[in-house]
């Protein structure tokens, strides 16, 4: 483990975003011998710590992949540092988890972030604008219980930015919605108000939308990378690469992710519920409790249809995301139930041949 003196600008625990919530799981024996530190960025094998006045390069030993994905460090965490022994003692419960399906490690989740308090869903004023992709983003957020924000992006490139907002109202009334020009700084102040000490924020989004450019402009310095989107048809170039946490000006914590080209759910339900509430109230009125609301008769979501109270885009986003994330979570849950019976045959044949020597 190797440790970096960061004295000439130290980050109190409160600044990093301890609080008491934390605080209260750790034993008396483990304030004498532990410190904690918060993940900022995750290696292949390896984790880079912010403690209190240091900064720790952290390896990350073996028995730690063989524990699921869920129970391993990810960006945002919090875990307990052994001095003595240089190593990492433990991690600590989470107060939300940002996650969703892998992409190379298929029937597996991936986590995108521990700990965060609120998620700055980016998106532009341009072709990637897209109200399906959006609901995804929110489910995680939603079913997290992370506090999201949509921050539209590249308003000073269109003359339609106001209709821009007026579709992202539809996907939730109490949405919170900022129209943003991330070059220009007098039109970030309603996301500086998000931007609290020790509150963590989580920027997600396509690749090119613009939130390396945020979090230069909310850190009033270059803090990541950039490059412009394509001419040919505005989408997003890779920029970052890799997550990472940055503590700016003023206290906050940004965390910045690479474009997401895939965002399947997974063990998400409360997020889906929560972001169709009102169809789901509405499928609750139906005549009949198995309606499929196509043709049946006293289908409430059909009547919504054909009044207009109801979108037939989102509902059927809704049908979409709900089969999709009881299909994940299934996939999720036998790869598990497999990993574990192969964990207990090992353990038998391990036990049977010690037997054999003995």
């Amino acid at each position: 483990m190797t440790t970096t003196d960061s004295t000439a600008a130290t980050p109190s625990l409160g600044d990093l975003g301890w609080s008491g919530f934390f605080q209260q799981q750790l034993t008396l024996e483990e304030l004498e011998i532990c410190r904690p530190g918060r993940v900022f960025a995750v290696q292949r094998t390896g984790l880079t710590l912010q403690l209190e006045g240091a900064e720790l390069a952290a390896p990350l030993g073996g028995r730690w992949f063989q524990l699921p994905v869920e129970e391993r460090p990810t960006i945002g965490d919090w875990v307990l540092v052994d001095i003595a022994k240089q190593s990492i003692h433990r991690l600590l419960e989470r107060k939300s988890l940002l996650k969703r399906m892998s992409v190379s490690r298929p029937g597996d989740l991936q986590l995108i972030a521990a700990n965060v308090d609120t998620m700055f869903l980016v998106s532009s004023c341009n072709e990637e604008f897209n109200l399906s992709r959006m609901e995804r983003y929110l489910t995680l957020a939603l079913d997290a219980g992370v506090q999201g924000v949509v921050v539209l992006t590249k308003a000073d490139l269109t003359d339609e930015s106001e209709s821009f907002v007026e579709q992202t109202r539809t996907l939730r009334s109490d949405l919170v919605i900022e129209l943003v020009n991330a070059l220009d700084s007098d039109s970030l102040d309603g996301l500086r108000a998000w931007c609290q000490p020790g509150h963590t924020i989580s920027l997600l989004g396509s690749s090119g939308v613009g939130k390396s450019t945020l979090i230069n402009s909310l850190a009033g310095d270059l803090v990541q990378l950039t490059r412009d989107i394509r001419d040919n048809d505005s989408k997003g170039r890779h920029t970052t690469t890799h997550r990472s946490l940055h503590l700016i000006p003023g206290g906050a914590l940004l965390l910045d992710s690479p474009g997401m080209r895939e965002l399947a759910i997974a063990d998400a339900e409360s997020g889906v519920l929560s972001l169709f509430d009102d169809i789901e109230a509405l499928a609750r009125e139906c005549k009949f409790t198995d309606c499929a609301h196509e043709s049946e008769p006293g289908c409430r979501i059909r009547i919504a249809l054909e009044d207009g109270s109801v979108d037939e885009r989102r509902l059927e986003n809704y049908r979409k995301l709900k089969r999709e994330e009881i299909h994940n979570t299934e996939t999720v849950a036998q790869r598990h139930s497999r990993n574990r019976q192969f964990s207990k045959r090992v353990k038998q044949v391990i036990e049977s041949s010690h037997k054999h020597r003995d």
